[in-house]
């Protein structure tokens, strides 16, 4: 790699901490140069020889950056990004995209005009567990599918006072979780033809929805995705059923936990999964006279780190984007329609969603 990436990040919250400072320091060909931030302190603590700038627009204004991030508040993605692309910088914008379709619209357009990347960080494409089911499915392994499951459960029986449970809009688990588990389906199987969403609070105090249900129809197979803040002993990750066999998966890939610990992509077994799936399958592929046979599936290694790699290709040599945000809009339009379908009490169809 002959050229290197300035990069901005706006906010050392989180998700800069756990995810975006870390992995960008692990790809070559990418120099995280500056944060904005108000805590100066806290950044030069965890990130010696960065340098930090109070606003957003002060770090816009850096001519040397090339990529800023923008890891903030959901309701803050669109006028930041607004203004890194009006500074003529590439920009990657957390999940969820926006808060709104129609913000997300005009932020691909302002990249078009601009000539820049814009890119949205679902770093979950690149779980363990979701990289194992798209070989299984690819590979035809449990023959037609007819039962997708997949669930993002956890314990946390106290709501944080933070912007992600506030109540504000863009925030709960919706928008936290759904996003991700849409983006998965999307990836795996396109649209679907019907979406229906049960949203509740179900924690002492809770603000926003830290609980859904979505179903989304596709002709014979239906997708089940799921999410909880009360959920002390979660089922599986994943399940899937079809005609030839099915797979179960507990736990969720390893990956956020050993960035939290202080680990780094590149390490030895990184994004090994230690809890695999199962497959259960007919032995012969045939009904009659055949019998059950049961495997463990330790499929692929996760590897967040390939998210901003492929960003830095696109940028540099032209690659595809990762993520494009003409997807991220995708996702946007079913959270809306959940949101739609949850207020009504009914299945709503679901249109193009370009």
């Amino acid at each position: 790699m002959t050229r290197s990436l300035k990069v901005g990040i706006v906010g050392y919250g989180f998700a800069t901490r756990v995810f975006h400072a870390p992995l960008i320091q692990s790809v070559p060909g990418l120099d995280l140069v500056a944060v904005a931030s108000s805590d100066p302190a806290k950044v030069a603590a965890a990130l010696p020889g960065v340098a930090v700038d109070a606003r957003p627009e002060a770090l816009f204004a850096r001519p040397e950056l090339d990529l800023v991030v923008i890891p903030t508040p959901n309701a803050s993605h669109h006028p930041l990004a607004a203004l890194a692309l009006a500074a003529g910088k590439h920009v990657v914008v957390d999940k969820p995209f926006t808060v709104q379709a129609l913000e997300a619209r005009d932020l691909i357009q302002r990249a078009e005009t601009a000539g820049r990347v814009l890119s949205v960080f679902q770093n979950r494409r690149w779980d363990a567990d979701f990289l194992t089911v798209r070989a299984l499915l690819d590979r035809g392994e449990l023959g037609r599918l007819t039962h997708f499951e997949s669930h993002f459960d956890r314990f946390r029986p106290e709501p944080a006072r933070r912007w992600r449970e506030s109540g504000d809009p863009g925030s709960g688990l919706w928008y936290d979780l759904g996003s991700h588990l849409l983006d998965q389906a999307l990836c795996l199987f396109g649209a679907p033809r019907t979406l229906s969403l049960d949203l509740a609070r179900q924690r002492d105090g809770a603000l926003a929805d830290d609980w859904f249900h979505a179903v989304l129809g596709y002709s014979d197979l239906r997708v089940i995705l799921h999410a909880s803040a009360l959920a002390a002993d979660p089922g599986p990750r994943f399940q899937l059923h079809g005609t030839l066999g099915s797979f179960t998966k507990f736990g969720l890939d390893p990956q956020e936990a050993a960035l939290k610990a202080g680990g780094r992509p590149g390490g030895e077994g990184w994004g090994r999964d230690p809890l695999p799936g199962t497959v259960t399958r007919l032995q012969g592929g045939e009904p009659q006279g055949s019998h059950l046979t049961r495997w463990v599936e330790h499929g692929q290694a996760g590897d967040y780190s390939r998210y901003y790699i492929a960003l830095r290709d696109a940028i540099l040599l032209g690659g595809p984007n990762p993520v494009q945000a003409s997807d991220a809009l995708k996702v946007i339009r079913l959270i809306e329609l959940g949101l739609a379908s949850a207020r009504d009490g009914r299945v709503v169809p679901v249109e193009p969603l370009g």
